[in-house]
């Protein structure tokens, strides 16, 4: 009688397994600009490897990458996210997120940090707004320039954050961006000292937004939520003051259901040094 283990390997399919490494090899920042490299690294040859990018592109597994060659695209992306919604950090914030974009007639999200980017888990529109966030589940954003990422990026102990930008570029979205780590580690000083992430038309014009951080029981920021709308929609003091406030209650509801403790439990980072 077989071996179960050996049983089970008779029936892995190596076309499916060779699509996993590629898939995984992407995902760990190989962007397969030099074919015969990844082929050699992943012991294929280059026509399994064209085939399997091409593939992989149509079900939009993965997708062209700005700087070349490619990256994880939305498709699976999306399927990551639509899982992740059946984790405890989405079923306990979605409820809450919805009440929120009811409460002030603005769509609010929900993302998480990955590397350098922020990916949207949930999306939640008013049903009465007028405007609505074109932003979709599996979304993914610049982090240092995003406010959802910054609020995040401010939560983070400051070596962990020259550690994720140590070799990553800072393009710019707008004028706003911070392009550089003294940039960055002054706009998330501001972020922290207020906690609570502004942009008006910092990442696309006519549209501003807040984002605050959900942390677990450790404090460790683990997401973030944000609202956004037409920058007419944030308009003086008492609105602005009315968002920032729901906002930071939300965000701290959500902890709270996490085990967050408390304010004793924020952390407390070394303020970021310049990479030289």
């Amino acid at each position: 009688m077989p071996e179960p283990e050996a049983d089970a390997h008779a029936y892995l399919s190596p076309p499916v397994q060779r699509a996993a490494l590629l898939l995984r090899h992407i995902a760990e920042g190989d962007r397969v600009t030099n074919m015969a490299a990844t082929a050699r690294a992943l012991g294929i040859n280059r026509t399994t490897l064209l085939r399997l990018l091409t593939t992989l592109e149509a079900e939009r597994f993965i997708e062209a990458a700005p700087q070349g060659g490619w990256r994880i695209g939305l498709g699976l992306i999306g399927i990551a996210a639509q899982a992740f919604f059946s984790q405890d950090l989405v079923q306990t914030a979605a409820p809450a997120i919805g009440r929120l974009a009811d409460q002030l007639d603005l769509s609010a999200h929900l993302g998480v940090l990955d590397r350098t980017e922020i990916v949207y888990v949930v999306r939640r529109t008013p049903e009465n707004g007028r405007y609505v966030s074109n932003i979709r589940i599996g979304s993914r954003l610049p982090a240092h320039a995003a406010n959802m990422g910054r609020i995040i990026l401010a939560h983070l102990p400051a070596a962990r954050v020259e550690e994720i930008f140590a070799h990553a570029p800072l393009p710019a979205s707008t004028a706003q961006t911070p392009v550089t780590l003294e940039q960055l580690r002054a706009r998330l000083d501001a972020d922290r000292a207020e906690g609570l992430a502004w942009s008006d038309g910092f990442f696309e014009a006519g549209i501003s937004s807040v984002a605050a951080a959900i942390l677990d029981a450790a404090g460790t920021p683990v997401a973030a939520l944000n609202v956004s709308g037409q920058t007419a929609a944030f308009d003086g003091p008492a609105r602005r003051e009315r968002i920032g406030g729901l906002v930071r209650e939300t965000a701290e509801e959500i902890s709270r259901r996490l085990g967050w403790p408390g304010p004793a439990a924020l952390p407390n980072p070394t303020k970021l040094k310049v990479v030289a």
